[in-house]
């Protein structure tokens, strides 16, 4: 059976919504009205195959602009129709191949304040030595920026809620007393990713050591601590 054949009566999915603000990745559609899903689940082998085929094609050096979706479709080996049950178009297939070649998702820990901004920076950190080892995931982001409406699907999906994730942290912070109550949580954030994205991205031969993200994340908090507070363990 082709993988085209694998897939050819699965249920068409409900195009899913951003990126939870948890990350730990997107919200599933909505149930059907008319009843439960009928035909086989989905094939995670056709999924696979059709991110593997943007790899291949970006890999081959074949520029972003003209990877559309019947080149993938002929790459992967399925049906145009495959493809588009589960990426409404280019730009939103794009932003999963992007997801896949990333590390995995950020899951908090939830026992403190530092120990989230801790896992936030971790995984920016994990990201730029993932951009670093791998010349296809920095060219695809350079490739990414000069095309505004794959820029802006991935700002969308996997930016803004990490971003929305970092600002709760803060808030949270705010709330418990262990970050003074006058600062704005934006700019705090930025604070705090500022570092990591210097050295992750506009410095190239930037050292990213293991333990960066504790040294930043407590370089800062002793600044954001309440009065009387700064300095303590």
């Amino acid at each position: 059976m082709s993988l085209a054949d694998a897939d050819a009566d699965a249920t068409p999915r409900t195009r899913p919504g951003p990126a939870r603000a948890d990350g730990a990745g997107r919200a599933e559609g909505s149930a059907r009205p008319e009843g439960p899903a009928r035909g086989r689940p989905r094939s995670e082998a056709v999924e696979h195959a059709i991110v593997e085929g943007v790899m291949k094609l970006l890999e081959d050096g074949v520029p972003l602009a003209d990877v559309s979706i019947e080149r993938v479709a002929r790459t992967a080996g399925v049906g145009k129709a495959t493809i588009y049950r589960r990426w409404s178009g280019k730009e939103e297939l794009f932003v999963e191949v992007m997801r896949a070649a990333e590390p995995d998702d950020l899951r908090l820990p939830g026992t403190s304040v530092r120990d989230d901004l801790v896992a936030l920076l971790e995984n920016l950190r994990r990201r730029g030595l993932a951009s670093r080892s791998s010349a296809l995931l920095h060219n695809v982001y350079v490739q990414m920026k000069c095309s505004p409406k794959v820029w802006s699907a991935y700002h969308e999906n996997v930016v803004a809620p990490r971003r929305a994730l970092g600002l709760a942290v803060l808030r949270r912070g705010q709330a418990s007393g262990e970050i003074r109550a006058d600062i704005d949580p934006s700019l705090a954030l930025d604070m705090f990713v500022g570092p990591m994205l210097v050295r992750s991205v506009l410095e190239r031969d930037a050292d990213l050591p293991e333990g960066l993200s504790e040294r930043i994340v407590d370089n800062v908090l002793t600044g954001l601590a309440p009065t009387g507070r700064a300095g303590e363990s």
